[in-house]
């Protein structure tokens, strides 16, 4: 099973999850900055940042459903499927932050909202862990670089390459 948006020849989907993945850690760490006393507009800050993670979010969702599409019924569509949900889960916690503050002069967070995106992190590090399982599914041909001929680096291009695979007709 081919991912078919790919560039170099790797999908691009695990590539979009680490932003919002990233983004939704930082704002948790601004807002559980500002609960414990920082200054008010790290709550603001870290508002923001969620709101990008959504937006980034939402374009790894859509990468996601457009793997999905070809894949027949298994092992791997099981997995895909269950990632996909899990990220939703946890986007949609946050994007429940979100809403609470939006309202907000100053945006800022609560005890209570910290420990919902506390929970959408633990849920998101589950999908961290589906999406590795993923690419072993994915990528059964490619052999990772072990000992010292990792110390090489990956195999340089001239130039970067996106590929939509059509599908079979």
């Amino acid at each position: 099973m081919e991912s078919r948006l790919r560039v170099q020849g790797h999908p691009i989907q695990p590539m979009l999850v680490t932003f919002p993945f990233g983004l939704f850690v930082s704002a948790a760490v601004f807002d559980l900055a500002d609960v414990v006393g920082g200054p008010a507009f790290l709550g603001e800050v870290g508002y923001w940042t969620s709101v990008a993670a959504l937006v980034a979010a939402a374009l790894a969702a859509l990468a996601g459903m457009i793997d999905l599409w070809d894949v027949r019924a298994g092992r791997t569509r099981r997995t895909m499927v269950m990632f996909n949900l899990v990220n939703a889960g946890m986007a949609a916690l946050f994007l429940l932050t979100c809403l609470i503050r939006a309202d907000a002069p100053q945006r800022g967070a609560t005890g209570v909202l910290v420990v919902t995106e506390l929970v959408a992190l633990a849920v998101g590090a589950a999908g961290v862990r589906l999406g590795a399982r993923l690419m072993r599914q994915f990528d059964t041909t490619r052999r990772e670089p072990s000992g010292f001929e990792a110390l090489n680096g990956p195999p340089t291009t001239t130039a970067a390459t996106v590929e939509i695979i059509r599908p079979r007709t």
